[in-house]
């Protein structure tokens, strides 16, 4: 019986020390260090910003594009442009992306930190020509929070207190049968 609780408790820990370290394996880029500005509109320049922090400094980072029809990052046009450039030395980034004239949908932006793992989104929606130009929303685009946003720490200090208190319902529960072998 103390074989099977003791491998019970080994598994309890494990689980509690390797699920977080998969959950965070990658870095993502919060919407907040993201802006995206230029007229959404067929034809135009539109650029996006990752600010400092977003990756680490120097770092390569790989741009891509997808959507309808045919996108320019600098100089090379694609229907999925990809582009590797490096990030400023305070992590920061900005890619220019010119819409096609016929552009219709929205297109979205991945920037991946070759070194760092860090992603970043940006979705930008093309609007009617006659829609009327205006400044495109930073808040558009990137992930969405789906999940508890707490810090490491409490996050630790709850699963050491589940653990002490795991240990203490199996002391107990050895000095109780001791007792009552007695």
């Amino acid at each position: 019986m103390l074989k099977k609780t003791l491998a019970t408790i080994a598994l309890a820990v494990l689980a509690v020390f390797t699920v977080p370290a998969a959950a965070n394996a990658a870095g993502y880029v919060p919407n907040s260090n993201i802006t995206i500005s230029g007229n959404q509109v067929a034809g135009s320049i539109i650029v996006i910003d990752f600010s400092g922090a977003s990756f680490t400094a120097g770092e390569n980072i790989s741009f891509s594009v997808s959507g309808a029809g045919v996108v320019t990052l600098s100089n090379f046009k694609s229907a999925t442009a990809t582009l590797v450039k490096p990030a400023s030395s305070t992590g920061a980034a900005s890619l220019n992306v010119t819409l096609p004239a016929d552009a219709t949908g929205s297109y979205t932006t991945t920037a991946t930190g070759l070194t760092s793992g860090s992603v970043g989104t940006a979705t930008i929606t093309v609007k009617a020509a006659d829609a009327g130009a205006t400044s495109a929303d930073s808040s558009a685009g990137g992930l969405a929070s789906t999940g508890y946003n707490a810090p490491v720490l409490l996050i630790w200090a709850a699963a050491g207190a589940l653990l002490l208190g795991v240990a203490l319902v199996v002391v107990l529960s050895f000095v109780r049968r001791r007792r009552l072998a007695a």
